[in-house]
């Protein structure tokens, strides 16, 4: 149908955000509401007690102090997903309070906040606030916190290293290296990074002292993965005294999944003040206190036979937690891991992945949160073996591919890759990118003093996991149609894309279905945005309530018409019989159940039973100046397998989207510590560099799909896939380049133009 499914439905979002009416969670303050400003630490790991409060209490405009001292019965700050070492008992967790009493572990560490009439005032009293310091030894990067004799952030725990996992057959992972033809080993770093969504996180909470409850407005990835936290674990209060709200979102990635301690803060403070409290965290405070992404190092080594297959792959991965493990820390990097093996065949693997504290802010999930990390290094690792057996990058992998026959197939970290054809389409990408006219163009940069380079990384990831997602439907009094559901936008298009669900079972066009989602007063369940699920799980739950409450319409509309269900079309807005001019409206059908005390109404649950496996090949080409390091992407094409496409514009906007975080963490994105101090060096714009509209050009994108069979409408989640592709994809392409050039075979990212500018210098004197 016309906006039905598979159409490129423009997005219903855009008309209220372009013209600024969209409504945030700093456009929701109540009357009389006062501003809260946090006092963080300077120090990345200090002993501190507090001077005299009271004159801080008694500048003008401050309504009131919190420490630590004033909130004795909040609970710290859970990590809601423990693992097993590999000693078989769970992960030690150190406790995360809300505020620490008397020592900190990492800049920008909340210890206080100050509540004021004004945010000038809020931030003056901050600023006035007198603490007394005792500096602490501290080791801000994992080398340092592994070292031996190094300070141990946590004495209880006895060391830095958080845990140690494993997984896999050591023995069969021994023998094949013992008997193989060729073996390849890669050293490589996964870069660490600021997520720099375009709307800061900010937080308004109210309390009222009649019913006891608290009200808390701030944007989040769904506002039920926070309310049971905390209710349960921090407040440790019954869920129904909490209203939380999420408005209109400016970007999540992953990062606005945590309860994070400002929110908390809020509403303590609110009840504590009694008034409403709001906090805006500027762009500093994000650098400084929200949690950041990435941060691997890893060993990684791949067994090879004579003719090029694969026979094991052996990994052992170092994954920075910061000073605490925060909600997903730890699971993130294990549970990636699991897809190591990629898109590959590979009989054996020994994987090891080792959480270390360092004296940083938390670590936790990212575009992606783990599975970016697997592809890079197998992607990394399968380029590097087919450089050093003499295969070109293509051969390498059609030798090794899971074939299309071979479906379903386990992995040996086992992942049950439902459907997929890898082969197909690498080569389709190969032939969008023109793979064959490669030598050409390389030849003309050269003759004008530039070095050209080409590369892919065909990836899998696993996604649409998790709990189930409840759909609620109903047909308004006027006619339109209201969908209530626990996923929650932070600007992927969710009420287009559900609106055309709806369109597709009701016949009605996508603007006539109203979108609720972050209220928890509305919305009763839900298991939030992440992991590529909104469309993959919600869908398939909106289009099952959608289907049932259009039979609901027809049953009625039978009745009403005189006529068989089967004969009632549902088309362009209408309830008409089939064949004939005879029909009804939605608002006469609403009326007609209202009339029976039956609202038109029909809820649907549906989860998951196994995760979905979007795949696919991303073909980049390079150009760089070898004089300035420069490098500048000339080409960039994707075929993706999605299983099947809801709206192909809200698509290719996030496969844009995606390429962009990961050609800014390949190319120029890097968090920064100062050694010994934990200092965070990259703490603004200034010294953090972002991917402009400049650095890209124009994208080639096209689906190959095969439906997925383990979910019912085919999708397979699409919305990290970019973020998957890129950094392996653009890291092999400048490899390349440098390895024609120099024989440089290694470069770890981010590929700045220093960094390659010395590279060339250091091979070129090498070759010498």
């Amino acid at each position: 149908m016309k906006f039905g499914i598979g159409q490129s439905v423009t997005r219903l979002e855009d008309p209220a955000l372009i013209t600024g009416r969209g409504r945030f969670t700093s456009d929701l303050r109540p009357d009389g509401t006062a501003w809260m400003a946090v006092v963080r630490s300077p120090f990345g790991h200090a002993d501190f007690a507090f001077g005299d409060l009271e004159a801080v209490r008694a500048m003008p405009g401050v309504i009131g102090v919190l420490t630590a001292a004033d909130i004795p019965g909040l609970g710290p700050i859970p990590c809601m997903a423990r693992i097993t070492d590999s000693s078989g008992e769970p992960i030690h967790v150190p406790e995360h309070p809300v505020l620490p009493a008397s020592r900190v572990r990492h800049v920008g560490e909340a210890v206080a906040i100050v509540v004021a009439r004004t945010a000038e005032a809020a931030r003056d009293a901050a600023e006035a606030v007198e603490i007394d310091w005792r500096d602490l030894p501290a080791v801000a990067s994992m080398s340092e916190a592994l070292a031996d004799g190094a300070p141990v952030i946590w004495p209880a725990h006895g060391t830095n290293e958080a845990y140690d996992w494993r997984h896999g057959d050591p023995d069969a992972v021994a023998r094949a290296f013992a008997d193989a033809a060729h073996v390849v080993s890669l050293d490589l770093v996964n870069n660490r990074i600021v997520t720099n969504y375009l709307e800061t996180r900010s937080a308004t909470g109210s309390y009222d002292a009649d019913s006891g409850r608290y009200t808390l407005v701030t944007g989040t990835q769904g506002v039920h993965i926070i309310l049971p936290v905390i209710a349960d674990q921090i407040f440790n209060l019954p869920r129904e005294r909490f209203h939380f709200i999420t408005p209109d979102v400016g970007g999540g990635f992953g990062t606005r999944f945590f309860p994070y301690r400002e929110y908390v803060l809020v509403m303590a403070a609110a009840e504590r003040f009694g008034c409403p409290v709001t906090w805006v965290g500027d762009r500093t405070e994000h650098f400084l206190a929200d949690y950041h992404g990435r941060g691997h190092e890893s060993r990684a080594e791949l067994a090879l036979d004579a003719d090029g297959r694969f026979l094991a792959l052996k990994v052992d991965t170092k994954a920075e937690m910061g000073a605490y493990i925060s909600h997903y820390a730890a699971f993130v990097p294990v549970n990636g891991t699991h897809m190591v093996p990629g898109a590959y065949a590979i009989p054996a693997v020994d994987l090891r992945v080792r959480g270390v504290f360092t004296n940083t802010v938390c670590i936790d999930a990212y575009r992606g949160a783990g599975r970016p990390e697997a592809a890079y290094l197998i992607e990394r690792l399968v380029d590097k073996a087919a450089r050093e057996l003499g295969l070109s990058q293509a051969e390498i992998r059609r030798l090794n591919f899971v074939p299309p026959n071979a479906m379903p197939h386990t992995t040996q970290t086992a992942r049950t890759y439902d459907s997929g054809e890898f082969d197909g389409h690498m080569t389709r990408a190969m032939e969008a990118a023109d793979w064959a006219g490669f030598p050409a163009r390389r030849a003309e940069s050269e003759a004008r003093g530039r070095l050209r380079g080409i590369g892919m990384a065909t990836y899998i990831e696993a996604c649409a996991g998790g709990g189930p997602e409840t759909a609620t439907l109903s047909v308004e009094p006027d006619g339109s149609v209201k969908l209530l559901i626990g996923s929650q936008a932070s600007g992927q298009g969710h009420k287009t894309a559900y609106a055309q669900i709806v369109a597709e079972r009701l016949g009605i066009a996508p603007d006539l279905v109203e979108v609720i989602q972050g209220d928890s007063d509305l919305v009763k369940t839900g298991a939030g945005t992440g992991g590529s699920r909104s469309i993959p799980v919600g869908g398939v739950s909106v289009s099952t309530a959608g289907s049932r409450l259009a039979e609901r319409v027809r049953q009625l509309a039978s009745d009403m018409l005189e006529a068989a269900p089967d004969d009632i079309a549902l088309q362009d807005g209408e309830i008409r019989i089939a064949g004939t001019d005879r029909a009804t409206t939605f608002r006469a059908v609403a009326a007609r159940a209202a009339e029976m005390g039956q609202p038109l109404a029909e809820a649907e649950s549906w989860g998951p039973e196994a995760p979905t496996y979007p795949n696919g090949t991303h073909v980049v080409e390079v150009e760089i100046d070898p004089d300035t390091g420069e490098t500048k992407i000339v080409g960039y094409t994707v075929v993706d397998d999605f299983g099947a496409t809801l709206n192909p514009l809200l698509l290719e906007g996030q496969v844009h989207g995606g390429i962009a975080q990961g050609v800014g963490q390949a190319l120029m994105e890097q968090v920064v510590y100062e050694a010994g101090t934990g200092q965070l060096v990259t703490a603004s714009f200034q010294d953090y560099q972002l991917p402009r509209a400049e650095d890209f050009p124009d994208i080639g994108f096209e689906t190959r799909n095969v439906p997925c069979k383990t979910n019912p409408l085919g999708f397979k989640g699409a919305g990290e896939a970019g973020a998957i592709g890129a950094c392996p994809a653009v890291v092999n392409a400048v490899v390349d380049a440098l390895h024609a050039y120099a024989g440089i075979a290694e470069i770890d990212m981010p590929i700045t133009p220093m960094k390659l500018w010395r590279a060339l210098r250091e091979g070129k004197q090498a070759a010498e």
